[in-house]
């Protein structure tokens, strides 16, 4: 070994060792042809194999699963649930997965392997499982690791020994498609609009469940009645009579239109679109699910502060060890939790897309010169064309949902105005920075806190999540703004729950307290005992149901505490309200500014 004496030898020695390694890499470039790095090819998923392949899913609640099942089921698709993600899978999917990559990979790679691990060891060989299942996911790209999830899962299988295991993706940008182009997975109308349908009773399900469960009078009756519901739904789903115009039209009638293409074309899709989401049979099931799910009771005299939850998509989504259990904690820890629909996730979709094209009108099109009036009217025109098909999408949304919130007892929160989020963040968090849900943390933060909505948010994300992380560095000047915000950012990982736990426990303690002043000022308001509230509310069955609709008051965010106020004007005037907990008049006075 050469002896170094001085600081300029080392560096000459460095200088002529990297001259050296360049000078043998630039010989190995010349002496070998180079080819750009092409994607694999993937095995098409054909419609041949249709009744062969199995495709599983996963990563949701598990009311969306249930539904989203039924809607493959009712296009006659073979589907099978990937277990909860726990943190067994988490462990595996590190061990054949990438280092330092987001955790939704690892809990989700790990539980897709785990169960094919389990189909091998139930005697199926890893050429029967490559061949018979493919899983459907969630894909996107930007400048997260969201848009390597993909890769990784394919990774992670080909290091468990199933290389060449198909993945069909739903691309966050691209909309719904199978990376290989397949013709496999088919998505006619009534598939997209049973998947809609799914995802919006799921969300719906979710909230409704979230908000009844705190307050239920026995324990367990709401899983009880939400089991039953969802036992219901499932086979309903699966099992709908899709509409066909010899069905609903006089024979003669039926003959003409299947007689002419174009009409029977414009026929069936109309028909379809208008029984699927509102149509009798939908009608029917929400009416159902709303009459089970009236049969539990509810005490909404109980205290409890109102937790918002926000996040990464699958952190704050997944109801497993990949957000360390939170909702069901918090519920124990006596919080009503209020969560986070997919729908929400969607309608920011919608926006942005809206938006950018709004921001890049004259970069996608070439603007006209001043005195080209002709021109700039028919750009002006194409431009706000297409921003109107936008606009028509997300109020068709919007009202889709509050269908659904009506069909299913009013009582469940509407989807939320994008533009007021936007403009809400855009002061702290730019609105056209990209990256998982982008402003959104921010502009629902202050959101919940300006308006009332929440004693305190909970934004949860994988260890290490860019977009998340970002926002988490906002937040701080955001709280300085919004002194009364209580803010809790949360890390999920495979481990650090007693942690997370612990922080969780020591915010929710501020939470309860004001939760706790707010009812006491409510209740007080009122001149009145709680002792005399509890005995007219146990004299009246209908304000121990779970959809008696509770008016929101201005600045009270508590259910107890708007319930008290509620119950003390139905106390002084019983005439003003009708069934249900409508006002047939709106009182006036101190009392709706109580608090």
């Amino acid at each position: 070994m050469v002896q170094l004496s001085s600081r300029a030898e080392v560096e000459r020695e460095v200088e002529r060792r990297v001259n050296h390694e360049r000078r043998r890499l630039e010989a190995e470039g010349r002496a070998s042809d180079r080819v750009h790095f092409r994607r694999p090819a993937e095995r098409p998923f054909t419609a041949a194999e249709r009744d062969g392949v199995t495709i599983l899913l996963g990563g949701l609640t598990w009311k969306h699963e249930w539904l989203i099942r039924s809607a493959f089921q009712s296009a006659s698709y073979k589907v099978e649930l990937l277990p909860t993600p726990d943190v067994a899978s988490f462990q595996i999917g590190k061990q054949y997965g990438n280092n330092g990559q987001c955790n939704p990979t690892y809990f989700m790679g790990g539980t897709l392997i785990s169960f094919l691990q389990r189909l091998e060891a139930d005697g199926l060989s890893r050429r029967e499982i490559i061949d018979k299942y493919v899983f459907f996911t969630a894909g996107g790209c930007g400048p997260c690791r969201f848009g390597m999830y993909e890769a990784e899962y394919r990774l992670a299988l080909h290091n468990a020994g199933f290389d060449g295991f198909r993945i069909l993706l739903f691309q966050q940008d691209d909309g719904i498609k199978a990376a290989s182009g397949e013709p496999g997975l088919k998505f006619t109308l009534d598939f997209a609009l049973g998947a809609f349908n799914a995802l919006t009773f799921g969300d719906v399900l979710n909230d409704v469940s979230r908000q009844i469960r705190p307050y239920e009078a026995t324990k367990g009756d709401t899983d009880r009645g939400f089991h039953d519901v969802m036992d219901r739904l499932s086979v309903a789903f699966r099992d709908r009579r899709m509409f066909h115009v010899s069905d609903r039209a006089p024979a003669w009638l039926a003959r003409r239109i299947l007689a002419r293409h174009a009409v029977e074309s414009l026929t069936h899709t109309t028909g379809k679109i208008v029984d699927h989401l509102w149509g009798r049979q939908t009608a029917s099931w929400l009416r159902e699910a709303r009459e089970r799910l009236a049969q539990i009771e509810v005490d909404r005299l109980r205290v409890k502060p109102i937790v918002k939850v926000t996040g990464e998509f699958f952190a704050q989504t997944t109801e497993g060890d990949g957000n360390f259990q939170m909702f069901d904690f918090l519920e124990r820890e006596g919080a009503e939790v209020l969560v986070e629909p997919i729908a929400n996730w969607m309608m920011y979709l919608l926006w942005q897309a809206k938006a950018n094209r709004k921001d890049r009108k004259w970069l996608d099109m070439t603007k006209p010169r001043p005195w080209e009036l002709q021109k700039r009217v028919r750009a002006e025109l194409k431009f706000r064309r297409k921003q109107m098909l936008f606009g028509v999408g997300e109020r068709l949304c919007a009202h889709l949902y509050r269908r659904v919130i009506n069909g299913l007892g009013g009582i469940a929160h509407p989807l939320l105005d994008m533009e007021e989020l936007a403009a809400l963040a855009h002061p702290y968090y730019h609105s056209f920075a990209r990256g998982g849900e982008g402003h959104l943390e921010v502009g629902k933060t202050i959101y919940y806190t300006i308006h009332k909505k929440a004693h305190m948010v909970v934004s949860l994300k994988p260890f290490g999540c860019m977009p998340s992380s970002q926002s988490d560095g906002v937040q701080s000047a955001v709280m300085s703004h919004f002194p009364d915000m209580i803010f809790l950012p949360i890390e999920t990982s495979g481990e650090g729950e007693i942690n997370a736990h612990s922080r969780v426990q020591m915010a929710l303690g501020e939470a309860k307290a004001k939760a706790k002043i707010e009812f006491q000022q409510a209740l007080e308001s009122t001149g009145r005992r709680l002792e005399d509230i509890q005995s007219y509310v146990a004299d009246r069955p209908d304000l121990r149901r779970p959809f008696y609709r509770v008016p929101h008051r201005r600045g009270v965010i508590g259910t107890a505490a708007n319930f008290v106020l509620h119950v003390s004007d139905r106390m002084k005037s019983p005439g003003l309200f009708a069934i249900g907990g409508s006002k047939r008049e709106q009182p006036s006075g101190a009392l709706g500014r109580a608090v």
